[in-house]
């Protein structure tokens, strides 16, 4: 899951913080600011791509909105319609889960072949606990192929995109050129899931610097540079 920086409320040319009337209207602003990425599984989209609540406007069993979950910047990710409906109304105790905007969840999720997402084997238990909460939350643990939900196509998307960032480092192999580097950059940007490249290519710093500074928003301060870019605990503050 990739880190990211949304920043503040963005505001206005008097510089007072914009007060959002409906949710929808910050959804360009998002976008301006974290490109068209589901900020939970990763995936590109356009018009579906919603404005996602990292606590619910309506809880599970609440009659009404509340309105200053609705409308608040702090409050508000990118989600595709998967992401969205897996992770529901539930009402979450933020501090239970590892969040894109919060945490470096690229440190604590581990991809693989196949299109996995698994918990990293170098956290702290209570670290593990909470992002195999984070897992499960957004679905990503679910394969179409073994829960018979053939809607879900986000472990099948980031199986397809493995296997092509793996032709993609082959072919780097055996053309080392500044433009084999940019034009394998621009592949990623456009099939999307940018943990599955950058786990594919986590042996090539320079790689990983432009994959890191090619998506809108990617936390550059979740990577070591002197350390080959490898993740690093993100400081606490970071928006």
């Amino acid at each position: 899951m990739r880190p990211v920086n949304k920043g503040n409320c963005p505001q206005h040319s008097d510089g007072k913080d914009i007060v959002f009337s409906f949710h929808q209207d910050a959804r360009g602003m998002l976008i301006e600011r974290l490109g068209q990425y589901c900020s939970y599984c990763e995936m590109k989209l356009d018009s579906a791509l919603a404005v996602e609540h990292v606590q619910p406007k309506q809880p599970e069993g609440s009659l009404t909105v509340i309105k200053e979950r609705e409308v608040s910047w702090d409050n508000f990710l990118l989600a595709c319609p998967n992401c969205n409906s897996t992770k529901g109304r539930l009402d979450v105790v933020l501090d239970d889960y590892l969040w894109p905007h919060i945490d470096n969840t690229f440190l604590a999720l581990r991809y693989s072949e196949g299109g996995m997402v698994s918990v990293s084997d170098q956290l702290s238990c209570e670290m593990k606990k909470k992002a195999d909460n984070t897992i499960r939350l957004t679905g990503l643990h679910k394969n179409p192929f073994n829960d018979q939900q053939k809607s879900d196509r986000r472990s099948e998307n980031r199986r397809k995109v493995w296997d092509i960032a793996c032709e993609a480092k082959t072919d780097l192999a055996l053309n080392q050129t500044e433009q084999m580097r940019r034009s394998i950059v621009n592949v990623a940007k456009g099939h999307a899931y940018w943990s599955v490249w950058m786990t594919v290519f986590k042996d090539d710093p320079d790689m990983c610097k432009r994959l890191i500074n090619a998506f809108p928003g990617t936390c550059s301060d979740c990577f070591d540079e002197r350390n080959a870019y490898s993740p690093i605990q993100r400081s606490p503050g970071q928006i």
